[in-house]
């Protein structure tokens, strides 16, 4: 059962999202990448809330107008923590923020870890059925490779979503 706390996150990740789209030819709402987050955690038998709650928030303020003080008075120095871990610099060029994720994914808490397989197995799996709006194939490609090298430095956290994730590279010829 979910908590409470949980479900004000999921509200809030989706008020702030709520003009964002995926990029996929459905341009699915934003928010439904963060239910699949969640959800891929609580599959895979998490039921640390601070892990669940940060899963749903984790590109808020990356993403949207939300600060990191904003998470913290909501939802608590935890799981601002947690979201603070996951958050990339996008005053940062994109080739050195997909550069600082390979190398911070090994120095990563296990919680954050948790949360980041999740999150690329749920991009993966999008990337396996579509080819974003605006992508071409070469740099679909290069997202695989590029999360794979992200995953090696992720491995030993959780079995089962690192299994789901082989899976993929393997089909994709990565492993």
């Amino acid at each position: 059962m979910a908590s409470l706390d949980f479900m004000r996150a999921l509200k809030f990740a989706a008020q702030k999202h709520s003009k964002q789209r995926r990029k996929d030819p459905d341009s699915t709402p934003y928010v439904n990448h963060l239910i699949n987050v969640g959800t891929i955690l609580a599959e895979a038998g998490i039921k640390d809330e601070g892990v669940l709650i940060a899963a749903v928030l984790h590109d808020v303020v990356e993403d949207t107008d939300a600060t990191f003080q904003e998470v913290e008075t909501l939802f608590g120095v935890d799981v601002s923590n947690l979201v603070h871990e996951l958050t990339d610099d996008k005053t940062l060029e994109k080739a050195e923020r997909k550069r600082l994720q390979i190398e911070k994914a090994a120095k990563s808490t296990k919680r954050a870890k948790l949360i980041k397989l999740a999150d690329k197995l749920d991009n993966l799996r999008d990337l396996q059925m579509n080819t974003p709006q605006g992508w071409t194939e070469e740099r679909r490609e290069e997202y695989f490779e590029w999360a794979k090298r992200v995953v090696d430095n992720l491995r030993g956290t959780n079995a089962m979503i690192e299994e789901s994730l082989d899976q993929i590279f393997r089909d994709r010829n990565l492993l």
